[in-house]
């Protein structure tokens, strides 16, 4: 039983990365990858959402679950340029609308959201990065789970004081390429300004500054937090309060998928 389990997260593995050639890959980096693969086998195959304003979090929480649980995670924004960068029939369509500058149609990010949904690579669960971003939203997104036969199991409000938000956001600091975040005092790098992994140079954002940071929590409150209510109501929302050690909040999210 253990042979045959390895072998088939092996296939999974070499079916999802195809495309990469994987001569080029270290064969420790390759066993590490299956060793990582066949420990998520024994976790939950959920779907959830991470609910939260800037700076609660989000992003680095969702990367503690991917690494455990090996789900996928879905972004709107990546899902579009993806499909148009492709030229897929979704994303034709969305460049058109882009061109002729136009909003991309809720069809259009149906469709796109719908593939995405059913990419090998969402097996196991998925992470819904960035969307919903109001209640409209919220209820669309329950019609297009039963459409590929999946549901949404938990909501994770990632609760935090306005005023940590933007100590959180003014000294948060990113590494372009990976997405991976630090913090000049909670969470620095080993060498100040430089990504910890590939030496490369961190970015302070634009949007992480205060005065936009202060739009942002107003569109947040106004648009996308009662999405809280909306789940509240489903029964399918756990509120964690997001401060403290960064291992600590990952325990109380890890405890509700498990």
């Amino acid at each position: 039983m253990k042979i045959r389990i390895n072998l088939l997260i092996i296939f999974k593995f070499i079916f999802l990365f195809q495309k990469m050639d994987l001569n080029k890959v270290p064969t420790q980096d390759l066993l590490a990858e299956v060793t990582r693969r066949e420990k998520c086998e024994s976790m939950p195959r959920k779907n959830i959402i991470l609910l939260g304003p800037p700076g609660s979090g989000k992003g680095t929480q969702a990367n503690n679950i991917l690494r455990d649980f090996c789900y996928c995670q879905i972004s709107t924004g990546d899902l579009l340029r993806e499909n148009v960068a492709k030229k897929t029939p979704a994303g034709l369509k969305a460049k058109e609308a882009m061109d002729a500058g136009q909003l991309v149609s809720d069809s259009i990010v149906n469709e796109i959201l719908v593939n995405g949904m059913k990419a090998p690579s969402c097996e196991r669960g998925i992470i819904f990065d960035g969307y919903p971003r109001n209640v409209e939203q919220s209820k669309n997104l329950v019609q297009l789970l039963n459409l590929v036969g999946k549901k949404l199991h938990h909501v994770i409000e990632l609760k935090v004081n306005p005023e940590e938000l933007y100590e959180r956001i003014e000294g948060r600091r990113i590494h372009t390429k990976s997405g991976r975040s630090y913090h000049v005092k909670f969470n620095p790098p080993k060498r100040e300004g430089f990504d910890d992994v590939t030496g490369e140079p961190l970015i302070h954002r634009d949007d992480d500054k205060r005065d936009v940071l202060k739009g942002r929590l107003d569109v947040y409150n106004l648009k996308t937090a009662p999405i809280a209510g909306f789940y509240k109501n489903l029964g399918s929302l756990t509120t964690i309060q997001a401060t403290g050690p960064i291992n600590s909040i990952y325990s109380q999210v890890r405890n509700v998928l498990i």
